[in-house]
């Protein structure tokens, strides 16, 4: 799976274009990164940038624009609505796809201490990169704003820095640098342009909730005279309720700032029964700016279950269903390619996007690449496939019992994902072969020159030998997959199964000739060693599961 995070960087200006401009060349200059949205405000006088890319990449575009602001914007003569405290006020890490928060977190640590020493810019570490609880709250990061920085006792723990100078540097004051979770801002449309029901589900689904009162009305206090609030029914949801001129009608509109906790779908199925209860009703929903795929994913599957489907469908599906459920191209135009964050930044798939006629043209040309590391990733994700089309068959067959019905759903879930990971590896190893020669081919006259090509070669042949590697420790759950299919599946697919079983072993013992092959060119010794004995492990696996399955096949079939 392909690595990939998303940094919001939020910087003290909004109104110059030209200094806007000149940051968003910086991280545009980042090859690699994709610069995915610029958002400036001028009451705000602030500026919201989105970029996506490979982590390092992403820490390298942070620190360049970083770098950019400081030189551009002068904190002494800023003036905005929003609260800030440095010329780059805000730098967070998102995990987008084969990326954990800890990674993020740590990406944030690795950036928050080039930004120190680097750029000597006073850096706190926020939310899920903290180094301190207060910190996990932003607002107490910032608390006192750019004006507060200047009476903060820097000698006192709570405040001194987790990098960079511990004091006041008035020019680029101070910046938050941290990790959070991907927030979706989404949006529902009513059938009313009475802004009060809009008001009313607003305070019933939001975290914060509404302040509680009794029977007469009256707010509740507690002991200490303070109000009690009565919380909402989702967390990790911010709403409020407005009406909306430009459509003539209400709209709830919403942050959700954990979708893995509370998602578009819960929310809105929510946001209708909140509707139909005061006579209203959901006309549409819109998601603003780019949403990840896995809450598209959730969706179908959510929408898929409650008609009484599979929900391990391919992610196009899955995402056709989410977009329909949701109603998502009801308010304005849902364009998968460009509203998915993945599908935006997708890379080009020359071998699995081709035809099978394509492919075996590609594989029988008088290139060594695609070659046996290409075709044995994709004999494993035709394993995964039967797997995945057997669970849904069975899932989907009339009178299917509750039980069977989740577990062969799941099964369908977990090989469309192993399906996924295979048929990225198909291009990879192709790409991985490419990178090997093009390391050979570097000059080698001059010592500076042999050791440039030596590591090149070394850290490609490092990749050569890691995909097939990666496609054969997969083969182990392959054929648990195909073996959960077999044993649990319809009778009438036991062949689909069996042939699943095959093409995991092909993958399997294909994957390992390309793991052998490549490493001798390993230089490591050690590194070859433990590499090899991966290998052998995994083919051991492998083929036992096999051998298993194949008799079982046999006796079914007898």
């Amino acid at each position: 799976m392909r690595k990939l995070v998303e940094v919001v960087p939020n910087f003290s200006e909004g109104r110059d274009r030209n200094v806007i401009d000149a940051i968003t060349a910086a991280i545009e200059a980042v090859e690699g990164v994709t610069l995915l949205d610029v958002d400036p405000g001028a009451a705000t006088n602030r500026t919201v940038v989105t970029l996506v890319g490979p982590p390092e990449a992403a820490v390298e575009a942070a620190l360049a624009a970083i770098a950019e602001a400081k030189e551009r914007i002068d904190m002494r003569t800023h003036q905005g609505a929003h609260p800030r405290m440095g010329a780059t006020d805000v730098c967070p890490f998102v995990p987008v796809s084969g990326v954990t928060m800890d990674e993020c977190a740590e990406l944030a640590r690795t950036l928050g201490q080039r930004v120190g020493e680097e750029l000597g810019i006073p850096v706190y570490l926020y939310e899920h990169a903290a180094t301190r609880e207060a910190f996990n709250n932003l607002a107490e990061a910032r608390s006192g704003e750019y004006e507060g920085l200047a009476s903060r006792d820097y000698a006192d723990p709570a405040w001194k820095p987790d990098f960079g100078p511990a004091e006041l540097v008035p020019r680029c004051g101070a910046t938050a640098i941290g990790a959070r979770e991907f927030l979706i801002a989404y949006n529902v449309n009513l059938n009313t342009r009475d802004a009060r029901i809009a008001r009313e589900i607003a305070l019933q689904i939001r975290e914060k909730g509404r302040w509680a009162r009794d029977a007469q009305g009256k707010v509740v206090r507690d002991a200490d005279g303070n109000k009690v609030r009565q919380p909402g029914r989702f967390q990790h949801c911010k709403a409020v309720g407005w009406y909306i001129e430009e459509y003539g009608q209400a709209q709830v509109t919403i942050n959700l700032t954990d979708y893995k906790v509370t998602s578009m779908h819960d929310v809105l199925d929510a946001i209708r029964a909140e509707a139909t209860a005061r006579g209203a009703r959901v006309t549409g929903s819109e998601a603003v700016g780019l949403v990840p795929l896995e809450s598209m994913r959730a969706a179908g599957r959510h929408y898929l279950v409650q008609q009484g489907k599979s929900p391990g469908l391919p992610d196009a599906d899955l995402v056709h269903v989410a977009r329909v459920s949701l109603g998502l191209d009801d308010v304005a135009v849902f364009e998968p390619r460009d509203k998915i964050v993945e599908w935006r930044v997708a890379e080009a798939r020359p071998l699995v996007d081709a035809t099978l006629e394509g492919f075996c043209d590609a594989l029988s040309s008088d290139t060594p690449a695609p070659g046996g590391g290409s075709t044995a990733a994709l004999c494993g994700a035709l394993s995964a496939a039967l797997s995945a089309m057997v669970g849904n068959l069975t899932a989907g067959r009339s009178g299917c019992e509750a039980g069977l019905f989740t577990a062969m759903g799941e099964l369908a879930r977990r090989a469309q994902a192993q399906k996924e990971r295979l048929l990225a590896a198909v291009e990879e190893d192709s790409a991985a072969y490419d990178r090997v020669i093009a390391a050979r081919r570097l000059k080698g006259k001059t010592d500076e020159e042999r050791a440039k090509k030596s590591a090149a070669i070394e850290a490609a042949t490092r990749e050569a030998i890691g995909v097939p590697l990666a496609v054969l420790e997969a083969a182990p759950e392959l054929l648990a997959l195909a073996e959960d299919a077999l044993e649990r599946g319809m009778q009438s697919s036991l062949s689909d199964a069996g042939v699943a079983g095959l093409c995991a072993l092909t993958a399997a013992r294909g994957a390992y000739a390309n793991v052998r092959i490549n490493l001798p060119d390993l230089a490591d010794a050690a590194g070859r060693g433990a590499l090899r004995g991966r290998a052998d492990a995994a083919l051991k696996d492998a083929e036992a599961g096999a051998e298993r399955l194949w008799e079982r096949v046999r006796e079914r079939l007898e």
